[in-house]
């Protein structure tokens, strides 16, 4: 019995093998970051473009509650307007035409009371201010949602 002691005296702890690191990283794991970098920045260039093509929307939100009456709104929709479209498309509609072909661009009806502050709302006196109210949330709207 006194020999077994001794035998287990004399083992050792096992000599493991180096850990294996990340560095290098394997060719599959290289493409892989490579095609995930190359994603990254066409949604960053895409993204960038996408905020650059939409700063007349910016500016004509921000402008939208300074129009003091209908004409101005009117006049904000027109301007807004013509930055989407070409000028001789654009410019020479009016009346039930222009309200057409903002209607067509809108997902959002175009009321009877908004369609009629925008032909004859622009040549009368100051509107309510509720009307001016649903004439600004029109216009609002229609400049976040229009499509060209």
């Amino acid at each position: 019995m006194n020999n077994s002691a001794t035998n287990l005296d004399r083992l050792h702890d096992l000599a493991l093998p180096p850990e294996i690191s990340w560095w290098p990283l394997a060719p599959g794991w290289i493409v892989l970051l490579a095609l995930a970098a190359l994603l990254l920045a066409w949604a960053l260039d895409r993204s960038w473009k996408n905020w650059r093509s939409n700063a007349y929307r910016r500016a004509a939100l921000a402008a939208l509650p300074s129009a003091a009456d209908a004409a101005a709104v009117a006049e904000l929709l027109r301007r807004t307007a013509l930055a989407i479209a070409p000028r001789d498309v654009v410019a020479p509609l009016s009346g039930h035409a222009w309200l057409d072909w903002l209607a067509t661009r809108s997902p959002a009806a175009l009321s009877d009371s908004i369609r009629s502050q925008l032909t004859t709302g622009v040549y009368a006196k100051a509107s309510t201010p509720a009307d001016l109210k649903s004439l600004r949330d029109f216009a609002a709207q229609w400049i976040r949602t229009h499509r060209i």
